[in-house]
């Protein structure tokens, strides 16, 4: 069993800053991929950002790039999402995302976290 269990959402007002944090746990031999989705009311879900594991350079979305940075603590298997500059239109449930091999079979599983409100409003 994976999880993924974020936190850091709230309410923030327009060019504020917030940090999300995902953290993963369960038997996993490894971590693939860990990234950061999010949903706005009435749109479907799109992602943010992704880091994938071996030093390929972490992707954005072109509505979040230069105002959110992505990170991850492999030690403590641990993503953050940095989120500056925030804007209205930056409001949604945002989910953490991770692909991971499972250690009893070494099989890929897709996890994905509860997720977590964040609303920009002044």
């Amino acid at each position: 069993q994976v999880q993924l269990v974020e936190s850091g959402g709230g309410l923030v007002q327009p060019g504020g800053s917030l940090r999300l944090s995902c953290a993963a746990s369960g038997s996993m031999f490894s971590i693939y991929s860990m990234a950061w989705y999010r949903q706005a009311p009435g749109k479907q879900r799109e992602l943010v950002a992704i880091i994938i594991s071996g030093g390929t350079p972490p992707t954005y979305a072109d509505s979040v790039k230069g105002r959110f940075t992505i990170s991850r603590d492999n030690a403590q298997n641990t993503m953050y999402l940095q989120m500056n500059s925030l804007k209205p239109e930056d409001t949604a449930v945002y989910y953490c995302n991770s692909i991971v091999r499972v250690t009893s079979d070494l099989r890929y599983l897709e996890v994905w976290g509860q997720g977590t409100l964040i609303t920009v409003s002044s």
